[in-house]
């Protein structure tokens, strides 16, 4: 399916044809769980994080931007919200569960990994991350990525220049403690 297919199924979408969202759901769905996963430890999560991206892109189809007739832009920035939600919530609910007193044959879950690339792609501000994420990780360019935000393209370059820094120099830390 091209670009132009994926344009017309959105005209579908606008006008309330949930059909065409299903097919739009079929087409992206993959793409969408494999960034999820990268972001969230949970595979569950990782689907909750689709789910969600696709319920506000129907709810908000009115007011989405494309980039190039797709809404994929607009969804992959979405699922990164989702997940930095969905992990927020996990870590409170691990929180929670951690001063709740355990009756000693259930040890409260173990957060999740924190050290390596990924983990350094989270401690990124969410303004940084979905710069990181449309450029380097989804490789649109930045023109796509500046439409996709709403912000412009120079605004785009700058946070993507202070996300790299703050990556390398996470990096660096993480091995120097190899060695």
């Amino acid at each position: 399916m091209s670009e132009d297919e994926d344009a017309a199924l959105w005209g579908r979408v606008r006008n309330g044809d949930e059909s065409a969202l299903g097919t739009l759901f079929d087409r992206h769905e993959a793409r969408l769980f494999r960034h999820a996963r990268r972001l969230l430890s949970s595979r569950e999560d990782a689907k909750d994080a689709v789910t969600i991206a696709f319920f506000e892109l129907w709810r908000k189809r009115e007011t989405v931007r494309l980039v190039d007739g797709s809404p994929l832009p607009w969804l992959l920035n979405t699922v990164s919200h989702t997940a930095r939600n969905l992990e927020r919530s996990a870590r409170r609910y691990r929180a929670l569960l951690a001063r709740t007193p355990a009756d000693g044959h259930h040890p409260p879950p173990a957060a999740a990994d924190e050290t390596g690339v990924l983990a350094a792609l989270r401690r990124l501000p969410a303004r940084e991350q979905s710069v990181v994420v449309l450029t380097v990780l989804e490789g649109y360019p930045e023109r796509a990525a500046a439409e996709t935000l709403g912000i412009p393209v120079g605004t785009v370059k700058s946070r993507l220049a202070r996300a790299k820094a703050k990556l390398r120099e996470d990096m660096t830390s993480i091995e120097g403690a190899w060695a």
